[in-house]
């Protein structure tokens, strides 16, 4: 049996054998098209080859694409796992022809590929072109297609464009016939929608560009662009109508059955399938940077990973199960694909995170989801303002729900939650429409057609010679720029660092015969450096010699912080683990900042080890040594790399520290070894010293260090050592004792904090003994008190208190302490099918004039600008047990 791997590879040697270049798979981040979530083709990363906006050294290329589809415009995660094709993560085999070959090659190129090198028999292949292309027809028909098998379709099937406006053209595809015992017809037939005829191939040619008015005209360079699904032909070739029972398909779901001991093949069939589908896109869009967040694509990822959670949880997994799976994965995929394993420990870590974090969540959600359906008659949908609740108050998603209630054949009442959810769903539109980086304007690739990249010489100096090759003001190219003008300015050559990976752009000054610019900053706009500044005098033109001169004292702090984070980041790996990865940087003049994948706070000894280590490196004062080397070469040696960042055919491997017993020159007892383009110091030393200022969390299994070098930490330090120096004179004690002395008197603040706390919490239970101030109103026991000096801090604690002492019933109290109001809201466990503390928080917060409020349904909080209203706040809380 030929295996996806084989074919892949079959594929791909078949096209670069004709003449195109094998290109990587980009990230799943786009980095091209600000108007898409996630890559969801092939020809995502050529776009702007197909406009013309950009050049490479190729013409024909080919690929295969990691490809996403599981949020906008297109979404199949709600079909996954019950059908036989649906996928959110699928690869996509293509060639593309940049203006070199057209319809004549790219037909017979599909045609003997499927029919030679893949064998598929061609009595079961019927074609669809485009019905007025009669060129595409002819060429079917001289490769010996029978005329009844080459469909002509009218329709946008056989037609495609790029949006409204652009490249256009029509379609020719290739359909696989599975035979008259399943149902369906061929294309363009009213039984269309069957399985019987699938589509493999489709062939685009983009040949005409669409204008706003309704007109189209031939575009000057014609190109082609096709896809065929990796999965389809995989399922084909190895004598299956179903995706799912390829032999990379069933190693997953294997070890999705040996995880739980569940049967893969029995009823519960369609839940290996979603894991298997799921753990494949969750994967991925992890090894490219993207992690689980509450907003865009971070959004996404959690929904996939929680739907797949879900489905593990119906097999009867007790215990987190998804990041068992991903050495499988790797083992299917990582040759093809060696970012995954690179990645595999942050994912792995990520998963089981998330997975441990939703199980609480999953169970609540489900125990409250059955208890609603005990209520309804049959044949209803659960109401849409049911499912809102479970969402805003339990985190459960609507699609969680809708896919719970599918296999109990009960439908939701969408347009109530619709309703319901309106605010949140306009924000959650927002993030729908793409975080991609944004497209670079047009002009920036006008330049570099016609002048060039910039050639970058800062790592070796920063003072050289150059010539402005272009000017641009207000957006437009201009030839001159005169004193005061706000410019950006493209040179040949320049030592000034262009803003990237963490490290900002160099500033400094740029002088001509004619004038002066004062350069604020550097960023990379389509290949060239795009230096911002202001003209300070005289008048500047294009094609003047000038001088550049980058301010050295700011571009040696920013080394220094950027080397620093090298040292940091490996100390963080030996101190925490080897899922340590960098998730985001600051290398500016004044700190550093680092981001990376850790699920806890660090503690004072980790924290010291880390700042020990990297001081201990520092001090040994080796060089730093730069190469250059390909990606694959770097990677082999061990090199780290940006999970997400895209690499060219050359990369930049620095190296700093050496490990005990190490030889001269030995990179594997290099201590820091890492892809990198920014500049760095000559030798360790150089940086000078090293303190971390603290360790904080960034987002949802990211932490934040941040830290200061050279002399901002030796200023840092004097500046400790003063303060030791006064406390010393105050304790009236020798400098050595003073941190014994302070600890004692913060532990003794501390004791009479929590004896004032104690105290007020008496105060505060002393006129509700027994629950004799609650009321009973529906049927709930409820007491509502205002506190006027307790903090809003230990409103948690007294809600508890109250809760044991009621046995049943809610409790609102709001404190005006710091004169602003303070609001929390309990409800016993068996009364949380009734009412919410949410709602009764939310009620009075809005008579408090506060906003909202959140939590869970047995306790919430919220706050308001002033107490003045809380008696009208408690009497709408009352009201919300009244309804």
């Amino acid at each position: 049996m030929v295996g996806v791997n084989d074919i892949r590879s079959t594929f791909l040697s078949y096209f670069e054998k004709n003449g195109h270049a094998v290109v990587d798979s980009s990230p799943l981040v786009p980095r091209n098209d600000p108007t898409l979530m996630f890559v969801n083709s092939g020809m995502v990363q050529f776009k702007n080859l197909f406009t013309g906006v950009e050049t490479r050294d190729y013409q024909r290329a080919t690929s295969a694409q990691k490809c996403v589809r599981a949020g906008g415009k297109h979404n199949d995660l709600d079909n996954v796992g019950y059908t036989a094709r649906h996928h959110t993560f699928f690869e996509m085999l293509g060639n593309f022809s940049f203006g070199d070959y057209f319809k004549k090659e790219a037909i017979p190129f599909a045609w003997d590929l499927i029919t030679k090198d893949f064998g598929i028999d061609k009595s079961r292949l019927v074609t669809t072109v485009y019905h007025t292309d009669d060129e595409a027809f002819a060429i079917w028909k001289s490769l010996g297609v029978p005329e009844d098998r080459i469909i002509r379709i009218a329709t946008s099937d056989n037609f495609w464009q790029m949006g409204p406006t652009g490249p256009c053209g029509p379609c020719t595809e290739i359909f696989y016939d599975h035979g008259d015992h399943i149902w369906g017809g061929p294309p363009g037939s009213a039984e269309e929608d069957g399985d019987r005829f699938i589509e493999i191939w489709n062939v685009v040619f983009m040949q005409n560009e669409q204008f706003a008015d309704g007109t189209m005209r031939e575009l000057d360079m014609q190109s082609i662009d096709t896809g065929m699904g990796l999965e389809r032909i995989a399922a084909l070739l190895q004598g299956s109508h179903d995706n799912y029972d390829t032999d990379l398909f069933k190693a997953l779901i294997e070890a999705s059955a040996q995880a739980v001991g569940v049967d893969p093949y029995g009823d519960q069939n369609v839940h290996h399938r979603v894991i298997a589908d799921h753990l494949r896109s969750t994967s991925f869009l992890i090894a490219d940077g993207v992690l689980p967040s509450n907003e865009g694509r971070g959004y996404v990822l959690r929904r996939i990973m929680r739907r797949a959670m879900r489905h593990a949880h119906l097999l009867g997994a007790k215990d987190p199960m998804m990041y068992r799976l991903v050495p499988e994965l790797v083992r299917q995929m990582g040759q093809a694909y060696p970012e995954l394993g690179r990645a595999q420990p942050m994912i792995e870590e990520t998963l089981l995170l998330e997975e441990t974090r939703f199980k609480t969540t999953l169970d609540r959600g489900l125990k409250l989801l059955d208890a609603e359906l005990e209520g309804m008659a049959e044949g209803t949908a659960l109401p849409g303002e049911t499912a809102f609740k479970l969402y805003d108050t339990y985190g459960f998603p609507l699609d969680l729900t809708q896919d719970a209630l599918r296999e109990k054949g009960v439908a939701v009442d969408t347009d109530g939650f619709t309703s319901a959810m309106a605010a949140q769903k306009a924000k959650a539109r927002a993030a729908w429409s793409g975080s991609g980086e944004a497209a670079d304007e047009s002009v920036w690739f006008d330049i570099a057609d016609a002048e060039g990249n910039t050639e970058f010489l800062g790592y070796d100096t920063e003072t050289a010679e150059g010539q402005i090759r272009a000017i641009v003001q207000d957006g437009a190219v201009v030839k001159t720029a005169t004193g005061g003008a706000a410019v950006q300015l493209v040179l040949n050559q320049t030592p000034f660092y262009a803003e990237s990976g963490g490290q900002v752009g160099d500033t400094g000054v740029l002088k001509t015969d004619g004038g002066t610019v004062r350069i604020s900053d550097v960023r990379k706009k389509a290949g060239v450096f795009v230096h911002f500044g202001e003209v300070l005098d005289g008048t500047i033109t294009t094609g003047d010699a000038a001088e550049l001169v980058v301010d050295h004292t700011r571009r040696s702090a920013i080394r220094a912080n950027h080397s620093a984070t090298h040292l940091l980041h490996e100390a963080l790996r030996v101190a925490l683990g080897d899922h340590v990865a960098q998730r985001g940087s600051l290398n500016a003049e004044d700190r550093l900042r680092f981001d990376f994948s850790h699920s806890k706070a660090m503690n004072a000894d980790e924290m010291a080890q880390v700042e020990r280590d990297v001081n201990a490196f520092i001090r040994q004062n080796t060089p730093v040594d730069t190469r250059i080397m390909t990606p694959d070469e770097a990677r082999d040696l061990g090199a780290q790399a940006l999970f997400g960042e895209k690499y060219g055919d050359e990369v930049r491997v620095v190296s700093m520290g050496k490990l005990a017993g190490s030889g001269k020159g030995s990179d594997k007892n290099t201590y820091s070894l890492e892809l990198c383009g920014g500049t760095h110091v000559q030798r360790t030393g150089d940086i000078g010293a090293f303190v971390m200022l603290g360790d904080s969390a960034s987002s949802s299994g990211v932490r934040r260090i941040e830290a200061l070098t050279g002399q901002a930490a030796q200023d840092y330090l004097r500046g400790q050592d003063h303060l030791l120096a006064e406390a010393a004179l105050v304790l009236k004690a020798p400098a050595s004792e003073v941190p014994a002395r302070i600890k004692s008197l913060q532990d003794e603040r501390k004791a009479l904090q929590n004896e004032v706390a104690e105290l007020r919490k008496k105060a505060a239970m002393g006129g509700a003994e027994g629950g004799s101030d609650a009321v009973t109103i529906n049927g709930v026991p409820f007491l509502g008190q205002v506190l006027a000096d307790v903090p809003g801090k230990d409103l948690r604690g007294l809600i508890d208190e109250h809760k044991k002492r009621l046995g049943s019933g809610a409790i609102v109290l709001i404190s005006g302490a710091g004169g602003k109001a303070a609001i929390a809201a309990g409800v016993t466990e068996d009364l949380t099918d009734r009412v919410s503390a949410v709602d009764l928080v939310k009620a009075a917060a809005a008579e408090l004039g506060g906003k909202g409020g959140g939590g869970r349904a047995d306790m919430a909080q919220a706050g308001g600008p002033s107490v003045e209203n809380a008696d009208a706040a408690l009497l709408a809380a009352q009201k919300v047990l009244e309804d």
